[in-house]
């Protein structure tokens, strides 16, 4: 945490005296072509961006394409480098683009297996989704060693199943995100509609959301309507003032129909965009701002997060619930999501995903899976669960 302070503080000034802030997104897939999208619309000339990847010529087009619609709607103010040959299974590759890019923030918008909504087939058969864990951790493990290798001093932000993913980099005592993006993200807003509707308030930015748990509980809100009996962290404020809520009726009003392909990405990309310019937001106005991150200083779940711009400090928000309480909480969310623990740089599946996964897949997943064995387990999974299971495009 110490570590992110010095980060802050260094951005902040660089903020202050109007230096160029670099945003560095590795993987324009999906995810990585909306937040580049979303940063150009800021049409902020501070702002420059270098996107990161192995194939340059269709990073290219990608790109093309976005700043021609930018400059269409007359947003086009922020400089866009492409950085080709950046293999994220080549540690020193990725180090070299990021020297390369010296960027103030580094986004991890990749996948391994790109392509493919993991829970297409992991909900309809496990409800869970911790399952993937090592295919979540296995490029975000690599953009880390090369961060360290390049001695990058960016503000790192992690994409993919941060619930487990930072605080398995954290318990291997490797280098670690500072920030997840997602899973509450996407849970807020439609926390925050019912809220409104049921007060009259037209600003939804009024609404002060506190919210602590794990990726589990935003999916099972999100397509069942339920906390499969969990009572959540959960409080509501407008102008300083509670607003009570029924849990039951909250949630049910939470299950929106929405696509199941990638234009839900658009979620994921926007909860980066979120985390940036609610940094950038503190450090330029000298506020507090919140967020909410998976995740956070390499804890397990999801958490408040508090980033102080006068001080240029991020602390989790423990004004409503303790970090304990917290803590707690994300434990017995995630175990729902498949994942027992995370200690001593090994993963731990709950019995109840390993008879899941055998009575679903026929496929014996180990117990635990250690730092050393992610690349072995990841392709374990592609072969005999990703490559027999998914659906047919």
């Amino acid at each position: 945490m110490e570590f992110l302070h010095e980060k802050l503080s260094n951005l902040k000034t660089k903020v202050q005296n109007n230096e160029p802030v670099t945003i560095m997104i590795i993987g324009l897939g999906s995810v990585g072509t909306f937040l580049l999208d979303f940063l150009i619309s800021l049409a902020d000339p501070q702002l420059k961006i270098v996107v990161a990847g192995r194939n340059a010529a269709k990073m290219q087009m990608d790109v093309n394409i976005v700043r021609t619609a930018a400059a269409i709607r007359r947003e086009l103010r922020s400089p866009v480098e492409i950085i080709g040959d950046c293999d994220l299974n080549d540690v020193a590759s990725v180090a070299k683009a990021i020297k390369k890019a010296s960027p103030d923030f580094i986004v991890n918008s990749s996948r391994v297996y790109s392509g493919l909504k993991y829970g297409s087939i992991s909900w309809s058969n496990l409800r869970a989704y911790g399952i993937w864990s090592p295919l979540a951790i296995r490029y975000a493990k690599n953009i880390m060693a090369a961060y360290k290798e390049a001695g990058s001093k960016a503000i790192t932000i992690n994409t993919s199943y941060s619930d487990a993913v930072i605080p398995w980099l954290k318990a291997a005592g490797k280098p670690y995100f500072d920030f997840g993006s997602g899973n509450l993200n996407h849970l807020i807003p439609r926390m925050k509609f019912f809220m409104a509707a049921k007060y009259g308030i037209n600003n939804l930015n009024d609404i002060d959301v506190t919210l602590a748990v794990s990726h589990f509980h935003d999916v099972v809100i999100s397509k069942e309507g339920q906390a499969e009996g969990q009572k959540l962290l959960l409080n509501f404020k407008h102008n300083g003032k509670d607003l009570p809520f029924n849990q039951d009726e909250l949630l049910k009003a939470c299950a929106i129909p929405m696509p199941t392909d990638q234009k839900r990405n658009m979620m994921n990309a926007s909860s980066n965009f979120d985390i940036i310019t609610a940094i950038l937001t503190a450090l330029r106005e000298n506020k507090v701002t919140k967020i909410h991150a998976p995740g956070a200083f390499g804890e397990i779940g999801g958490y408040p997060v508090l980033i102080d711009g006068n001080f240029a400090k991020a602390s989790f928000d423990t004004a409503l619930f303790s970090l304990e309480e917290m803590r707690k909480a994300n434990r017995k969310s995630i175990y729902l999501d498949g994942i027992e623990n995370v200690e001593s740089g090994t993963l731990t599946y709950t019995d109840e995903l390993l008879a899941k996964v055998k009575k679903a897949f026929n496929v014996e997943l180990p117990k635990k899976v250690a730092f050393e064995d992610i690349e072995k387990t990841a392709d374990f999974i592609i072969k005999n669960i990703i490559e027999p299971f998914a659906p047919q495009k």
